[in-house]
């Protein structure tokens, strides 16, 4: 078991028929506690019935919200979600929340200090109170940092995603973030394992992986690559697919497992989470192991 922390925002995501807790690094906080991590999450709710029913949420599914600030004169997130028929999903995130006003708290810095591994994406430093809080936390030096991009226009730019890289032991991608991010960053190169390589020598992160879609991942772990080709399956919506995968991912590698076998794990967990509705549905293990073997 490890001990992790997440930062960032959490939310609402509203649906057109109805509403469901999100935000990307709640979402991964939710899968690792599902495996029995040990699980802290940074960030801030407003004062009010959706921001006292998200806290009670994670405490139900055993994160430590003692970090989550309760800000009086911010709401708590709300993002309006639109799925196509694909079940690819387009964002409108209401600004400024409270989640955009995480403050810098000591205790808060010394939760990271005592972590093993460190969440974080680029959607938080959106807004200058969470972003300076966020580069304060990256100064710690101790904690494995774990880089999730979250592009959402126009919430990011080129300076902002090259230093939060360079400051990542693991980056988390998906394949067109990856040529977006390789393209600004000067490569001339076509291929997806090309721009990984150009990325990984130009932020200096030998840990950095990348989701294909239905087309499964690839994963750049200490020079080596390893594939996973994806899982059949009828996609209900995308919602947390990518956030499940890649805290399933991370909980099989800081757990001791090999690349290999974290790769096909975590691509399973992102197919099962695809096929349901919403960003968190609850997976056994039992559940999981039948997907990627199924009995005859």
């Amino acid at each position: 078991m490890a001990h992790i922390v997440c930062f960032g925002e959490v939310l609402w995501d509203v649906f057109p028929e109805h509403k469901k807790i999100g935000g990307a690094p709640l979402n991964v906080a939710l899968r690792l506690a599902s495996f029995n991590h040990d699980v802290t999450m940074i960030s801030a709710v407003g004062q009010d019935e959706l921001g006292a029913t998200i806290l009670n949420y994670l405490e139900e599914h055993h994160i430590n919200t003692n970090h989550v600030q309760i800000l009086e004169d911010y709401k708590t997130g709300e993002v309006q979600v639109v799925l196509n028929a694909k079940g690819s999903a387009s964002y409108t995130i209401e600004h400024p929340r409270a989640w955009d006003k995480i403050c810098l708290k000591q205790a808060a810095k010394l939760a990271v200090q005592e972590a093993d591994a460190f969440v974080f994406g680029s959607l938080a430093a959106r807004d200058a109170v969470s972003k300076q809080t966020l580069f304060n936390l990256l100064e710690v030096e101790e904690t494995y940092k774990i880089f999730d991009l979250n592009l959402r226009p126009p919430f990011y730019n080129k300076e902002l995603l090259v230093y939060l890289m360079r400051k990542a032991d693991f980056i988390k991608f998906n394949d067109d973030e990856l040529f977006e991010v390789a393209a600004f960053m000067g490569s001339k190169f076509n291929g997806l394992e090309q721009n990984l390589h150009y990325i990984a020598e130009n932020t200096h992160t030998n840990h950095i992986c990348v989701t294909k879609g239905s087309h499964g991942a690839v994963l750049l772990y200490d020079d080596n690559l390893f594939y996973n080709s994806g899982y059949q399956i009828k996609v209900a919506d995308t919602v947390g697919a990518g956030d499940s995968f890649l805290a399933s991912l991370i909980s099989q590698l800081l757990n001791g497992i090999t690349p290999q076998i974290a790769i096909n794990f975590a691509s399973a967990v992102g197919a099962l989470v695809a096929q349901r509705e919403g960003a968190n549905p609850d997976l056994s293990t039992f559940d999981i192991e039948t997907f990627i073997n199924p009995k005859g």
